[in-house]
């Protein structure tokens, strides 16, 4: 209890009052409404989202990776209500066509630039990094998952998920964890829409299967203090798919938080930007709260709280 306590007072002392929110719905009996309305207040007109909401990038402007960060917060608390205005204010921005160029939800946009930000969220208008499934595979198994049947956007979102999982089964295993995870939660939209007639799913949970284990740093040894891949970083229960080939290391990543904390009770983080030196001290206290946020839930759902 004392431990708990210790975090506990840590997060009301530092985290935004979303991520509050969330820690309450998850650890206080709280609400998924809080969470809503907290998350609300990063939504921009053109139902896209910024202000910061990924704490590497402190653009106020809509942006793709901004908005799947909102989709991830809503798959986190299981809301799946089409008719809200968070969620009929995504539709609206991945409708629009804004931040899409040839097929792809732009990983970065040039207005990320304008504001103080992390190196990897720099851009030019002709970077390649463009052309990646991260973050389209995911927004585009939102927008068929949620979209209408008969609208534009769900054939749109429906074509960009065929090509997206056909070139990934057809080609080799997958280097980035996030374009990864990305395609793990398009399986899961997919799944909880019954698409049967653009692939066959099953194939899509084989290759993720194996490629989740190939994905997880086994070196244990690399896990201090380095930026490298977890087990939680593509499922943080016993029933998920992908423990069964992954049980052991992902049984010792519950010891591995428990005995890994600072000496504040929480959790150091294993990257930093370059510039900024002022609004990454905000947002690396935002990123440890994200964080403890992860552990916690990882602990609560092996019962090792």
């Amino acid at each position: 209890m004392k431990e708990y306590m210790k975090i506990w007072n840590w997060i009301y002392k530092n985290l935004r009052p979303l991520d509050i929110a969330r820690w309450q719905y998850h650890f206080e009996k709280g609400n998924k409404e809080d969470v809503l309305k907290a998350l609300s207040t990063y939504q921009n007109e053109d139902g896209g989202f910024g202000h910061a909401l990924e704490p590497d990038s402190w653009n106020p402007n809509s942006s793709p990776i901004q908005t799947w960060v909102a989709t991830e917060i809503l798959k986190e608390i299981d809301y799946k209500d089409k008719e809200h205005p968070i969620i009929r204010g995504i539709l609206k921005y991945l409708k629009s066509g804004a931040d899409f160029k040839e097929g792809f939800w732009l990983s970065s946009v040039l207005s990320n630039n304008d504001y103080p930000h992390a190196p990897w969220w720099h851009t030019d208008i002709n970077s390649t990094s463009q052309t990646s499934y991260n973050p389209t595979a995911c927004l585009a198994g939102f927008g068929l998952c949620y979209s209408d049947l008969d609208s534009k956007l769900h054939k749109k979102c429906k074509e960009i998920v065929a090509e997206a999982v056909n070139k990934y089964l057809e080609d080799g295993y997958l280097e980035s964890m996030h374009t990864v995870n990305c395609y793990l939660r398009l399986m899961e939209y997919c799944e909880q829409v019954g698409i049967k007639d653009l692939f066959e799913i099953f194939k899509l949970k084989e290759k993720l299967i194996k490629q989740v284990k190939l994905s997880i740093t086994k070196d244990k040894c690399l896990w201090e203090g380095n930026y490298i891949c977890k087990p939680s970083q593509f499922f943080n229960s016993q029933n998920s798919i992908f423990y069964e080939t992954n049980k052991e290391i992902g049984d010792y990543e519950c010891e591995y938080i428990v005995n890994s904390r600072n000496v504040q009770g929480v959790w150091d983080i294993t990257w930093s930007w370059n510039e900024y030196p002022s609004e990454w001290a905000i947002s690396e206290n935002w990123w440890k709260g994200n964080l403890v946020i992860c552990n916690m839930l990882y602990l609560k759902n092996f019962k090792k709280l």
